[in-house]
């Protein structure tokens, strides 16, 4: 900023962080700044305003009716604010065409006497890392978000239609999506992101983008915003993208495997080189809150009841709790890495899950594993879908939950899962999520139908 723009931005109370957004906005021709944030569902919501509001958003805050977002407030408790983060700014390429642009800020949810609303799902994963702080912990994530790419009919409409019938790792002519997959890493790097790696993936019509590891606020806030370029730039396309976990019977559902690592004043709290694994104690204890929180957790990370439907054994996702370096049917995976890059991958979560919510229970599983010293046991080296019941019992490995309805009963009964998600956020989910599978319970498939209509 030049000497007269820090003088200016004193005396209107902006910080730096704020002020570079205003001259950004202004060098950019960004004339609408969509100002955004999550329902508990993991929804994005947003409220757009002309970029000369801005200014008076960073001050002020902008209010909005909290009654009419889903898990929010009552009617009567209605007015709440959003309050930009200036460092999440970023113009939304698919909206700028030279002459003008429309840019994006995600927003923290605040009450009318300026606090935090605890509801917030940004807001329950801040909570959360305050805990890893006060620990002397900072938490690093790497998602990586598997989704599908679907022909649309003649009405426009999606369909479950692979755009491409590529396989695992496949190159053109069969993966034809891969112009598409290019067009969104584009897209996603000029929004700020480092993109590591993308590939076919093993289904047809299936794809996996897998962009840098983060601190844990910045990787929820990158998974909202991947999810939204992806289906941008495929609507560009005439295409339809999906996160559905498991859109088509019978075949690899989409995942959302994270990898997770602690950090500290020495550097990476999870780095042992002694160790044969190159994990410390500490990520030993971190791993076995995980396990132990697993079931409860679930329903968070694997919200829907279509999200069931891809945790069963065969298809790549994970079912039984447990961990292994070289199996990918359990739980957590140890990837080979060593130093500053030792960690694990949790494999369970899907992209359909909020973000923040998903985040922080299983942040918060693991700090709960390093308060009281849990342990993971020893690692699974053998396909655990080939054991039986006697075989898996005599490991002591449980099972993820089978439904929504089982996964929520085991997070009412998990006072940690509870507390990460706060009083606030787990009524509301808890209600959602159980009224979400009512519906189903009434309603009759296809399957059913065809199965057994005439037979009975």
């Amino acid at each position: 900023m030049t000497d007269g723009q820090i003088a200016a931005s004193k005396e209107s109370g902006l910080t730096d962080a704020e002020q570079d957004v205003l001259d950004r906005i202004e060098e950019e021709n960004v004339d609408f700044v969509r100002l955004q944030f999550t329902d508990i569902t993991g929804t994005v919501k947003n409220v757009s305003v002309p970029a000369s509001q801005v200014e008076k958003a960073f001050e002020e805050g902008i209010w909005f009716d909290g009654s009419s977002i889903e898990g929010f407030v009552r009617i009567q408790e209605s007015d709440m604010r959003l309050e930009p983060d200036p460092e999440t700014f970023a113009v939304l390429p698919w909206r700028s065409n030279g002459d003008s642009a429309s840019a994006r800020l995600i927003c923290d949810v605040v009450n009318t006497d300026g606090t935090p609303f605890e509801g917030g799902p940004r807001q329950v994963l801040k909570s959360v890392l305050a805990e890893a702080e006060e620990m002397g912990y900072t938490v690093s994530i790497g998602p990586e978000p598997e989704f599908f790419l679907f022909e649309k009919d003649e009405e426009g409409k999606a369909t479950t239609t692979p755009h491409d019938s590529g396989g695992y790792f496949d190159l053109a002519p069969k993966d034809l999506a891969s112009d598409v997959r290019r067009e969104i890493i584009f897209t996603l790097e000029q929004m700020g992101f480092e993109v590591e790696a993308s590939h076919h993936e093993v289904a047809d019509g299936q794809h996996e983008i897998n962009f840098k590891y983060d601190d844990a606020l910045s990787a929820a806030d990158n998974i909202a915003t991947f999810r939204a370029v992806v289906r941008a730039v495929a609507e560009q396309n005439d295409i339809h993208a999906t996160f559905m976990p498991k859109p088509i019977g019978e075949i690899n559902g989409s995942g959302m495997h994270s990898h997770i690592s602690l950090f500290d004043d020495s550097g990476n709290a999870f780095a042992d080189e002694d160790d044969e694994f190159n994990l410390s104690e500490t990520a030993y204890k971190f791993m076995g809150g995980v396990l132990e929180h697993a079931e409860a957790f679930t329903a968070v990370t694997n919200p829907t009841v279509n999200s069931y439907k891809r945790l069963v054994p065969g298809y790549e996702a994970p079912v039984y709790v447990a961990w292994s370096d070289v199996n990918r049917s359990a739980l957590i995976r140890v990837p080979d890495a060593a130093g500053a890059s030792s960690r694990f991958e949790i494999r369970s979560p899907d992209p359909s899950c909020n973000p923040y919510l998903a985040l922080a229970a299983v942040i918060k599983a693991g700090l709960d594993g390093i308060e009281n010293d849990a342990d993971p046991g020893e690692p699974v080296r053998e396909d655990i879908y080939e054991f039986d019941d006697e075989k898996r019992e005599e490991y002591g490995i449980t099972t993820l939950p089978g439904n929504l309805d089982s996964a929520i009963d085991a997070l009412e009964e998990d006072e940690v899962v509870r507390e990460a998600l706060g009083d606030h956020v787990t009524e509301k989910f808890v209600q959602a999520k159980r009224a979400d599978y009512a519906d189903y319970k009434t309603h009759v498939s296809s399957w059913e139908k065809e199965k057994y209509l005439e037979k009975f």
